[in-house]
This record gives structure tokens, C-alpha cells and sequence, in this order.
């Protein structure tokens, strides 16, 4: 293999310059004390010379290819390496790190693989400290075993680049400055050496590498010399935005100041709409090279390309969400920009929702009680605490998932009758609020409050709020993910409760399970609006900021519908008014009984219903009690009384002034009213309520 084959063209940084062999007399010294066979002891002098024979200066050695520096490839045997001067002289590099003479480049520490750096700095006498963070790491919680290799993983190799000698001195920056190597190292040209394809890199090693940081920051974070909570999240591997100078300006100025208050994964999707933009314009209008320059006509070429391409990942068109978010994110851009008063930019907005695909507004899927009755019982008894709190708490209390996931250690108390309250974070709607919560729900989450009094973890900030807060659904250091608590565990509740449909992938079965975690916020809602609750109390139970969000699940309880709809329209029904012949007669076309069936609820009158159909134009007038689409039922004799009282108190107010016109009206509205609670089969007059007499 020639050095040319290898050659990479990477620059070499500044402090490789005065990287330096140590005097051959301190090496000698450290090896001759080794307490290791006289054979090993012969063989490390033996292969230390040979290198320094060969490399004078470790300025060149790391100039040389990465392959040749780290000198045994991926599948070579140990006694045959590439190049074996660098691979034997491996003890040597290893002391000349920690002795401070060089620093190693975490190229070739990725390329080197086993190293036994914590073995090397026993050896040597230096302390490290991983020990403590093992330790520390056990009580969050970790497994010890799993921690030993991360924790003497990360440190060492910090050590090495570094120069870092103790844990006490790590800081985020060390952290960040591996994670950025090693979403660097996939981008090598010598990566093949290494590792089939970058495919490979990423799924397997560059996986496990940031698994391996992420603990390390978890037990920084808790012991205070790290400041930002431990969250694991792998490199970015999508390419940089590629536009025109002042576009790109542009886009980054405004993605810059939407980070300022938006969530990051909302920022995501603005940015994937602005990325997604320009890659059109650059394939399709090349010679524009300003927003200034981009009309609406452009914009609607964008967005039939976006309906029609196929994506990438998919092989298919993008769905009608996807479409939306890519459109209202634009739209959003050239608002803002606009707003905001930059250069090279429309200055106005090319498009609106207007120009955005319709999605469908589907009615919430609550679950069917023979549903929960199998469901409920499985869940109940699952092993894990958390995961079941979770569940029982989303389904009595119709949180969202993520204020749930978030629950602080202090939410659970009682009102003074004794029921439990449960205090939910304010996430979505940035608006906290307490709710009942049934006892089952509230003995679960009392578990995992006990299991969490005692824990030693340092409080989070609140992204939200800024506050230091506790957490409930909180192991090995960090908060749990929804994924766990949520999808993991309502899918094997399903699967056990024989609640499953094809499609699905876990355990090989083919089959999913039919509920999802957010159903139990569609019961909840459903079954208030069923029971009779008040808008504002779905409004206050699930934290709706707008009675139309409530209003959903008041219009679809099934059963209210049923009700009155058969009130009016089934046989036999006992009704009155205008229209109650056509409907006793059948006379009604099939599309005007297939329109009230659906919009029944907002046919309600004062006393009765308007059968009027949209095909008819609104009502000119407000005499509905003579109008020929008006019908009642016996539900509103009681408010008929009240009117006909009404009318005739005001006739009589009438006569006394001298009104004869508005006598006249008065009393014919109170004769109809009258005629009308005959008709039902009711009373004039309110019944008089029964006395202990009559009982007998």
C-alpha cells in the first residue's frame, strides 16, 4: 500500500508543531521498571527505538497518511499490521500523551479503536478520577459494567487530547469538541479504511462513541461542571444551506431570530422549508440570487413541485402535513421579514393559507368502553412504575404526553374533600393548571414519588418557565422519553390485551396495536362532553386555550346526537310546529335527513329547532315560531311556559300604555306558544309539584 494511496489532504493544526520526543533516558527508565516479562520489556524497547529510528520528529509522523499512523486496519491480525512500526509503537504515543509531550488527534484515537489508556495511566501513577465517576454514575442508577467502559472510553481519550489529567477538570467544551469529531471523521476521505461505508460508521461506532458522551455529560451535569442538561443528541448530517450570499445571509438573520423564541424543533421545520426553497430556486431559477427577486409566480411553481416530486426518503410525493408546514414556513419568512424591515427581501407576503392544501379536521378517536375494559386491566398491571403512572395518568387525567413527561416531584396533592389533584406544567400552552385525578392514577404516581424522594440528582431548568425543577419520570440521571413511557408501553398493553391490526414491526409479530397514548386525551374529553360537563370545565380538564378546541367533543358524543336526533326524527316522536308534518309524513328528501343527522346540534333554537337546510338561504326574519322549518319537542315545554308568560306579562305592560298593535303581537305570540305545548301533549302552567298528601 503507497504512501500516495493514502495521502489525505487534512490540515495539520497549530499544537502538532511542537509535538516532541521525550529523552530516550526517561522512556528506558519507565519500561525497565515495568514489573512485565523480560521478553515484553525487550520488545517495547526494541519496538520504540525502531520507531523513533524511523520518525525522528513526531511533527512527521503526524503529517503522515492516518492509515500508516494508526498502523493495524480493521480485520488485520496482531501479528501482521500494515504498518507495524506505528502499531507497536502504540505504548510509546501512549506515554509520550500523558506525559505531556504530545497531544493525540482523535482521528487516530478513532482509528486505533482499543487502546487501554485507563491501564496506561495506572501504570504510569496518574489518577484519572474515572473510579469517582463510576461511582456516581452506579448511584443515577447506570449499570456498572456499561459505565466502566464509557467512563474510561471518554476520559481517556479527553486525557490524551487534552492534556486534562483528573475528571474534576472536564468541562462542556471537552465534551463538544469529541462530538464534533466525530461527525468530522465520517467526512475523511481515508474513512473506507476504517469502515465499509459512512452508513456503517454512523450506525454502529459514531452511535456508540456519542452514547458514551452523553453519559459522561449526564454525570458531569449532576455533579455541577457542566451546565446544560444532558440531552443525547446525535450529529446533524444533513449538509449546510447552499444558496446566494445575500439569500443565505438572509435566511440565517431570520432562522437566528426565530431561535430566540421558537422551539428548536420548530426552527427545524422553518428551516426546512427555507432549505427546501432555495434547492428549488438553484436547480430551477439559477439567476436569482436575492429574495428580493423570487414573485409569487415562483412560489406556486415551488409548491406544485413539492405536490408532485417524489421525496427521497420516501419514493412518494410529501403528504398534505408535510406540504402545509413547508408552505405556512415560507409564508411565515417573507411575514417576518417584511415585518422585520430586511435587505434583499419582497418586503410583503408572496403567499397565505390560502395557498396551502386543506387538511381534514378528523373527529378525535376516543376509545370504545369494551375497548378500555380490556385495556385497562393490562395496563394496571404492568411491571415498571413509570410506565405505568404514565398511562393510568393520561388516561384519567387527559394530559398531553409531554406535560405528563415532565410532571414535577411535587405534583400531586388533594382538595379538601379528600380527592386527588394533580398540578400539570404549562408546555404547549405555556398556561399551568390543576386537575382531579382518579385514585388509581394518583396511587401510581404516589410509587414513583416515593422512589424519587431520596434521589440525589441536581434539578433541571425549566426551558419554558427558567425555574429549577424536580422530575419525576427521571432515571439514570435524565428525563425519560416519551418513546419509553408512552409508545413502548401502551403497544405491549395492546398486544397483550389482543388489541392489535396488521402493519407493524415489534417483535417480528406484523401487527400494531390500535391505541395510541393520545386516545386517552379523546375519552377524556369525549366522556365529559357525554356526562354533561360544561365547556369550561373540558376547557380547564384539558387545557384548551379556545372553547371552539372544547366545542369539538361537546358536538361529537355520539350519544348526546343519538338522543336528539331520535327525539325529532325517529318514529313516533312526539313533536310540534310547522314542520312536524313533514316529518311525521316522510316527506323529507334522503340529503336533507343526511344533513341533520350530521349538523342536528346546530339546528337548536331557543325553544325548538330550525330544520332550514343550506341549500335554502338563511332565514329574513326571526318569526321562527310561524316559519315552516320550525319543530319542538317536549325537552322545551319548559322554556315554552317561561315565553308564554313572558309574552303575555309584556301584552298586559302593552294594554296599560295604550298599544293595541303591541298587545295584539304579544298575545298571538302567547296563543301559538299555547297551541304548541297542546300539541306536545303538555300543560299551560308549570305542574304543580306533588305534596306528601297526594303521595298517599
Amino acid at each position: 500500500m503507497s504512501a500516495a494511496a493514502l495521502a489525505v489532504s487534512v490540515p495539520q493544526p497549530v499544537w502538532r508543531q511542537h509535538a516532541r520526543h521525550c529523552p530516550e533516558v526517561e522512556y528506558v527508565t519507565w519500561v525497565r521498571g515495568q514489573d512485565i516479562h523480560p521478553a515484553y520489556r525487550n520488545a517495547k524497547l526494541r519496538w520504540y527505538r525502531r520507531f523513533v529510528a524511523a520518525w525522528p520528529t513526531m511533527t512527521g509522523w503526524f503529517a503522515a497518511p492516518l492509515v500508516e499512523r494508526v498502523g493495524r486496519l480493521p480485520g488485520e491480525p496482531p501479528d501482521s499490521p500494515s504498518f507495524p512500526v506505528s502499531f507497536y509503537a502504540r505504548p510509546y504515543l501512549l506515554f509520550l500523551a500523558l506525559r505531556g509531550y504530545i497531544s493525540l488527534d482523535y482521528p487516530w484515537m478513532f482509528g486505533a479503536l482499543k487502546l487501554r489508556i485507563s491501564d496506561m495511566a495506572d501504570w504510569m501513577g496518574i489518577d484519572l478520577g474515572t473510579a469517582t465517576l463510576i461511582d456516581e454514575a452506579v448511584a443515577l442508577g447506570y449499570n456498572r459494567h456499561s459505565l466502566s467502559q464509557a467512563m474510561n472510553w471518554t476520559v481517556g481519550r479527553i486525557a490524551l487530547h487534552t492534556g486534562v489529567r483528573h475528571v474534576d477538570e472536564l468541562r462542556e467544551e471537552h465534551i463538544q469538541q469529541v462530538l464534533e469529531a466525530v461527525r468530522l471523521f465520517s467526512e475523511r476521505d481515508d474513512l473506507g479504511y476504517f469502515y465499509p461505508s459512512v452508513e456503517q460508521y454512523r450506525a454502529n461506532a459514531s452511535k456508540q462513541w456519542i452514547t458514551h458522551l452523553h453519559q459522561l455529560q449526564v454525570v458531569l451535569f449532576h455533579r455541577g461542571q457542566v451546565p446544560t442538561e444532558p440531552r443525547k443528541h446525535m450529529p446533524s448530517w444533513k449538509p449546510p444551506m447552499v444558496m446566494p450570499a445575500k439569500m443565505l445571509a438572509a435566511a440565517q438573520k431570520w432562522l437566528a431570530a426565530r431561535r430566540l423564541t421558537d422551539a428548536p424543533s420548530t426552527v427545524d421545520k422553518l428551516e426546512l422549508a427555507v432549505r427546501g426553497f432555495g434547492d428549488w430556486l438553484g436547480g430551477n431559477q439559477p439567476e436569482i440570487i436575492t429574495f428580493a427577486d423570487v414573485t409569487r409566480d415562483h412560489v406556486l411553481a415551488w409548491i406544485q413541485h413539492i405536490t408532485e416530486t417524489p421525496a427521497t426518503s420516501t419514493g412518494k410525493p410529501l403528504g398534505v402535513n408535510s406540504r402545509i408546514q413547508r408552505i405556512s414556513g415560507l409564508s411565515q419568512f417573507f411575514r417576518d421579514t417584511a415585518a422585520w424591515q430586511y435587505d434583499d427581501v419582497p418586503g410583503y407576503t408572496l403567499i397565505g393559507p390560502g395557498d396551502a392544501p386543506k387538511n381534514t379536521q378528523r373527529v378525535p378517536r376516543f376509545i370504545p368502553e369494551h375497548e378500555l375494559d380490556r385495556l385497562m386491566p393490562v395496563i394496571t398491571a404492568i411491571a415498571c412504575p413509570f410506565q405505568r403512572a404514565a398511562l393510568l395518568v393520561a388516561r384519567w387525567s387527559g394530559a398531553r404526553r409531554d406535560e405528563i413527561r415532565r410532571l414535577p416531584t411535587d405534583c400531586l396533592d388533594h382538595y379538601p374533600d379528600g380527592t386527588a389533584r394533580l398540578r400539570l406544567p404549562g408546555r404547549k400552552t405555556y398556561k399551568e393548571r390543576t386537575v382531579p385525578l382518579h385514585e388509581d392514577a394518583a396511587a401510581a404516581l404516589q410509587t414513583i414519588i416515593d422512589l424519587r424522594k431520596d434521589a440525589s440528582d441536581r434539578p433541571f431548568t425549566d426551558d419554558r418557565t427558567g425555574e429549577a425543577v424536580r422530575y419525576l419520570f427521571m432515571r439514570h440521571g435524565k428525563l425519560m422519553s416519551g418513546f419509553y413511557l408512552f409508545e413502548t408501553s401502551i403497544d405491549d398493553a395492546c398486544q397483550a390485551a389482543g388489541l392489535t391490526r396488521p402493519g407493524g414491526k415489534k417483535g417480528g409479530t406484523g401487527v400494531r396495536g390500535t391505541v395510541s397514548a393520545h386516545r386517552f386525551r379523546h375519552t377524556v374529553g369525549t366522556q365529559l362532553a357525554e356526562r354533561g360537563a360544561k365547556l369550561h370545565t373540558i376547557m380547564k380538564v384539558l387545557g384548551h386555550s379556545s372553547v371552539s378546541m372544547a366545542l369539538v367533543y361537546a358536538q361529537i358524543s355520539d350519544q348526546e346526537v343519538l338522543r336528539d336526533y331520535k327525539t325529532v326524527l325517529a318514529p313516533g316522536a312526539v313533536i310540534a310546529g310547522p314542520a312536524a308534518m313533514d316529518i311525521k309524513s316522510g316527506v323529507l328528501a334522503d340529503e336533507a335527513v343526511d344533513w341533520l343527522k350530521s349538523n342536528f346540534l346546530k339546528t337548536e333554537l331557543e325553544l325548538g329547532h330550525c330544520l332550514r337546510l343550506p341549500a335554502e338561504g338563511p332565514c329574513e326574519c326571526d318569526l321562527y315560531l310561524t316559519c315552516a322549518k320550525f319543530v319542538t319537542t317536549a325537552d322545551y315545554a319548559p322554556r315554552l311556559r317561561a315565553r308564554r308568560e313572558v309574552e303575555q306579562t309584556l301584552a298586559l305592560d302593552a294594554a296599560d300604555r295604550g298599544w293595541a298593535r303591541e298587545v295584539e303581537r304579544h298575545r298571538c305570540t302567547a296563543d301559538r306558544i299555547g297551541r304548541l305545548l297542546t300539541d306536545l301533549g303538555e300543560t299551560l302552567d308549570e305542574p304543580t309539584p306533588a305534596t306528601s298528601a297526594d303521595a298517599d
